[in-house]
């Protein structure tokens, strides 16, 4: 077979060539690459010489790049375009990889050469780089398994494998539910004009002809809003909390709890009291206690303020004529109407505002002013006809590609992500990344602009941080280039990139009228600045439930019923009764199908230094002096994992932050 994952591409940049793979190639190419992997293992294990950087760290580090240059293409696709082809294939690689993953990190051989290096490490006369990628190596190995007798080491193969086959089933369970769902609205009475639409696509792939609401969150989270008929709300409400948890072959929540059983397992197995103690070690947090300490210091005012907002909304509820107090889906309604009133923000005036592509413009424009990045569109075949792609350069020359895929569609998995096809790395020959953004927004019926919430432009600037830390890495070693950071710290650049979005000459220049093409009126840009904070107390607690949720389960014995615990542990912290968690335990993919499992914090952990990094721009030149923007590029974008991330916004700031700076961004320094 002529197999276009086996041979190099014609695409511009070796870009994988989309228009000639098919499913058909993945198997075969997963064949040749693992051969290829274990081949290369091998060779590091039985070279006679005596172990060096050169002949042991510099193979292992170029050793998987077959696996990448097949995998990158299958897992996008996947993820943005699932079939039941390949949901079977994921579940046919997924014990296949694990076990590769297992051999190489339980090879004893491959380990003593590794553990001989660490022990010579001050004889080596290594680079910084070099060291610390030794260092990275050696740990993988030793929390991996290595030092492991021969019963623990089977045990783990079997726990790791385990593992892997229920994280997929995980998440191709959550997709099936967000596929299956729909629903279609008869009465459009209180719905804007781009809900409408918005809906309308939907409607087509179905093969109706009324309006539908999906579980997208670009569709739901609206209708939450607008939609004044209370069943209604409830029943859209509900489908979309009960993801994972509906009965039947895609119900989650036994999945769970035989992973957080096995979590458990291993994180014994490896001479740890608990999974979290396990997961944190490297992180910047390192304890529980220190997360809890985090996350206790934001509750309390963030609770506050949601139940002074609570009686606010319940007191709407009732004089529309419902007696009871305020409900989950009640929440979305009443606080949007609150918002019209109390700051004069129309949800869909504003959303003319925020057109898809000029917020890519906005994206790009800050990017170039900041670190002198241009964008040029790419002609390519790409994986799906909504994607999209750009070469990014800088004084001429290739920094990246860029590709950004950001409508939802059937199949396509929620949320959005950054990831690389490909990333950037010096050993083994210059190689510029493949960066990739994945959104889920609305998409408009055809001739119409695509129009963006506050919230998904927010997103938009969110993954483009991401992606900077990505394209603008420059290190000699794939295994410390771009994210390839610390959990708590990989969400520092893409959390401080948002802070330009609400920068007002950038939304002067592009939040310009869908329709007039005129600027956003000064008036209405002051008033939307201002109600930044506006719903915060909901948000916030919304989020710190998941993440306390997600430590407990991990801190400790595992539950015998997430679901008991998880209600357990929100009683306990006084989660208001309007307000559930931001990720339920069924349909929590971040923790069970993603990196996430004892680290949902890490999104308020890295907050605390985004807060505190814009601040250093708004105490300098601006929010584009050109002094601190080379500083955030020499000591925290381009340097990846190349120190530890305390070093790196040292290196930056000078020091590290409080949590002040977290309060008084989320408009909680105040609360009583």
């Amino acid at each position: 077979m002529n197999n276009p994952l086996l041979t190099p591409s014609e695409q511009p940049f070796d870009l994988p060539d989309f228009a000639a793979i098919t499913d058909e190639h993945f198997t075969p190419a997963l064949d040749a690459a693992e051969a290829e992997t274990r081949a290369a293992i091998a060779e590091i294990t039985a070279n006679p010489d005596a172990p060096t950087f050169e002949n042991t760290i510099e193979p292992l580090e170029l050793s998987d790049e077959p696996l990448n240059d097949v995998l990158g293409p299958f897992f996008l696709l996947a993820a943005v375009s699932s079939t039941p082809a390949r949901e079977k294939l994921q579940r046919a690689f997924s014990p296949r990889l694990s076990a590769l993953s297992s051999d190489t990190a339980l090879d004893e051989a491959l380990f003593e050469r590794v553990d001989t290096l660490w022990q010579q490490r001050d004889s080596l006369d290594l680079t910084d780089e070099q060291a610390r990628v030794l260092y990275l190596h050696h740990r993988y190995f030793r929390r991996a398994g290595a030092g492991l007798d021969d019963s623990g080491r089977a045990r783990l193969r079997e726990i790791n494998a385990a593992l892997s086959e229920k994280s997929t089933a995980f998440g191709l369970n959550l997709l099936a539910d967000e596929r299956e769902w729909s629903m279609q609205v008869e009465d459009l009475t209180g719905l804007p004009t781009f809900l409408v639409d918005a809906m309308k696509s939907p409607a087509e792939a179905a093969g109706s002809d009324k309006p539908i609401v999906t579980l997208s969150r670009s569709l739901v989270v609206p209708f939450l809003q607008f939609c004044p008929d209370r069943e209604a709300r409830k029943k859209a409400y509900e489908a979309w909390t009960s993801r994972g948890a509906n009965g039947g072959d895609t119900d989650n929540r036994a999945l769970a709890a035989e992973m957080l059983s096995l979590r458990a397992e291993r994180a014994k197995l490896l001479g740890y009291e608990s999974f979290a103690d396990y997961r944190l070690e490297t992180e910047m947090a390192k304890t529980p206690d220190n997360v809890r300490k985090l996350l206790q210091a934001v509750w309390s005012p963030a609770r506050a303020k949601a139940e002074a907002d609570a009686k606010v909304l319940e007191r709407r509820l009732h004089a529309d004529g419902f007696d009871g107090p305020l409900e989950p889906w009640d929440w979305h309604y009443y606080s949007e109407a609150r918002r019209k009133e109390e700051h004069a923000l129309d949800e869909a005036e504003l959303k003319s505002y925020f057109q898809l592509d000029r917020m890519i413009e906005a994206v790009f424009a800050c990017a170039n002013r900041l670190f002198g990045l241009e964008f040029t569109p790419l002609d390519v075949a790409l994986h799906h006809p909504d994607a999209r792609a750009w070469e990014v350069t800088r004084d001429g020359q290739h920094i990246a590609v860029f590709i950004g895929d950001y409508f939802a569609r059937p199949g396509k998995r929620s949320g959005a992500w950054c990831s690389a096809l490909r990333s950037q790395k010096k050993l083994g020959g210059e190689t510029a990344p493949h960066v990739m953004n994945v959104c889920n927004f609305a998409k408009p019926p055809a001739g119409q602009p695509a129009l963006l919430s506050y919230d998904d432009s927010r997103t938009l600037f969110h993954e483009f941080g991401h992606a900077l830390h990505q394209m603008l890495s420059n290190v000699t070693y794939s295994s410390i280039s771009g994210t390839s950071v610390s959990r708590d710290f990989v969400e520092l650049p893409s959390q401080l990139y948002e802070h330009w979005m609400e920068v007002p000459e950038v939304l002067q220049e592009f939040a310009t009228h869908a329709e007039t093409g005129k600027a956003m009126p000064e008036e209405l840009l002051e008033r939307v600045l201002n109600a930044a904070t506006y719903d915060m107390g909901f948000s916030t607690c919304e989020f710190i439930g998941s993440a306390l949720v997600d430590l407990e389960f991990h801190a400790g014995p595992p539950p015998a019923d997430p679901m008991q615990k998880q209600a357990e542990v929100l009683e306990s912290i006084g989660m208001p009764r309007a307000i559930r968690m931001r990720h339920a335990t069924p349909h929590f993919a971040h923790i069970f199908s993603g990196g996430y499992a004892s680290a949902y914090y890490s999104y308020m952990w890295s907050e605390v230094m985004d807060a505190d990094a814009f601040a250093a721009f708004e105490e300098a030149g601006g929010p584009f002096d050109p002094e601190l923007a080379k500083s955030l590029e020499a000591n925290i974008l381009s340097t990846g994992g190349s120190e530890e991330p305390e070093a790196l916004y040292t290196a930056f700031r000078g020091r590290l932050p409080g949590v002040e700076a977290l309060l008084k961004g989320r408009g909680l320094d105040d609360v009583a």
